[in-house]
C-alpha cells in the first residue's frame, strides 16, 4: 500500500511539472500572437495623440522590448499577479477574474451535472434495451442535440420558454430561474455526446467474458450491473468528463453573451476587442490552468475507478 501511494505521488508530481512546462508554453505563445495582431489596447475609433500613446506605453511598459514584457509578466505571475486590465483600471486581472468566475462557474458545474445524468442514463438505458424502442429515441436524442449548436438551442429556448410561455426570464443573473435556459443549451451537447460514450462502451463491457461468468455464478443483475458493467464502462466516460467539465466550468463565450451572463466567457470576448493584454492574458491562462487540473484529476481517477490500472 505504501509504495502504491509512493508511486502515486510520484506521478502526480511529474504531472505537475508537465502542466507548469505547459502553462509556461501556452502563455508565451499567447504573448506573442497578441503582440503580433495589428492594433493595441489604445487604438480607438477616435485615434490618440501620438504623445498621448507614447506616454501611456510609457506608463504601463509597453514600449519596452517583447522579451522583456514577457520577462516582466512572469515576474508578476510568481508573486501572485496577472497584470492589470486596461479596460478596467479600477481592478487587477485576478480581481475582474474573481468577480466573473463566481458565476460561470455556477453555470458550468450546473450543466455538467446536468449531462452527466441525462448522458449516462440515457447510454445506459439504451446499451440495456438495444434494438428497442427506448434504444431508438436514445439514439435520435444523442445525434439531434449533437447536430445542434448551443447558440441555436439557447435561442430557441428562449423563444418557446420566454417569449411564448413566460416560463423563464430572457437573461440576466441573480435568480435561480435565470440559470436553466443557458445550463441547457450548454448541456445538450455535452450530454448527447456522453450519452453515446456510454451506450458503446455499456455495451461493449456487456459482452465480456467476467460479466458472463458473474451471470453464471448466480448474482443478481442489479448486481451485476452496478458492480461489472456500471463500473467498467464508465472509463471513458471519465476520460471526456474531465475537459467537457472544465470547458463547461470555464464557461461558453456566445451562451453568456446570448443570456446576457456577465461570466469570465464574456468578458474574454470584450477584452479581445479591446486588445486588453493583462485581461486575454489571465483568462487564457486561466482556462489552461483549469483545463490542465481536469485531466490530471481524471488521470488519477483512472486508477480509482479500474484497480487494473498502475501509474508505474
Amino acid at each position: 500500500m505504501v509504495e502504491k501511494d509512493v508511486i502515486m505521488a510520484r506521478f502526480v508530481i511529474r504531472r505537475i511539472l508537465w502542466m507548469l512546462l505547459v502553462l509556461l508554453v501556452v502563455s508565451f505563445i499567447t504573448f506573442t500572437l497578441m503582440h503580433l495582431v495589428p492594433g493595441g489596447p489604445w487604438s480607438r475609433e477616435k485615434a490618440l495623440a501620438p504623445a498621448v500613446v507614447a506616454a501611456l506605453n510609457a506608463r504601463y511598459g509597453l514600449d519596452k522590448p517583447f522579451f522583456v514584457q514577457y520577462a516582466n509578466f512572469l515576474l508578476g505571475i510568481l508573486h501572485g499577479n496577472l497584470g492589470i486590465s486596461y479596460t478596467y483600471q479600477d481592478r487587477s486581472v485576478t480581481q475582474i477574474l474573481m468577480q466573473g468566475f463566481p458565476k460561470t462557474a455556477v453555470l458550468g458545474t450546473t450543466a455538467f451535472v446536468f449531462a452527466m445524468i441525462v448522458g449516462i442514463s440515457l447510454g445506459m438505458a439504451a446499451a440495456l434495451r438495444q434494438n428497442t424502442w427506448i434504444d431508438y429515441v436514445c439514439v435520435m436524442f444523442s445525434t439531434i442535440f449533437a447536430s445542434v449548436p448551443g447558440f441555436v438551442l439557447g435561442i430557441l429556448l428562449m423563444i418557446v420558454f420566454s417569449v411564448i410561455l413566460h416560463w423563464f426570464p430572457t437573461g440576466g443573473w441573480g435568480s435561480p430561474a435565470q440559470v436553466v435556459m443557458p445550463a441547457i443549451a450548454l448541456a445538450a451537447l455535452p450530454a448527447a455526446f456522453i450519452a453515446r460514450i456510454t451506450r458503446a462502451s455499456t455495451l461493449e463491457t456487456m459482452r465480456q467474458d467476467y460479466v458472463r461468468t458473474a451471470r453464471s455464478k448466480g448474482l443478481l443483475e442489479r448486481v451485476v450491473l452496478i458492480r461489472h458493467i456500471l463500473r467498467n464502462s464508465l472509463i471513458p466516460v471519465v476520460t471526456v468528463a474531465g475537459p467537457q467539465f472544465a470547458a463547461l466550468v470555464t464557461g461558453s463565450v456566445i451562451v453568456e453573451t446570448i443570456f446576457s451572463i456577465p461570466g469570465i466567457g464574456r468578458l474574454f470576448v470584450q477584452a479581445v476587442f479591446a486588445r486588453d493584454y493583462g485581461l486575454i492574458m489571465g483568462t487564457v491562462l486561466f482556462y489552461s490552468f483549469v483545463i490542465s487540473v481536469a485531466n490530471l484529476v481524471v488521470d488519477i481517477l483512472y486508477g480509482v475507478i479500474d484497480p487494473r490500472i498502475r501509474y508505474d
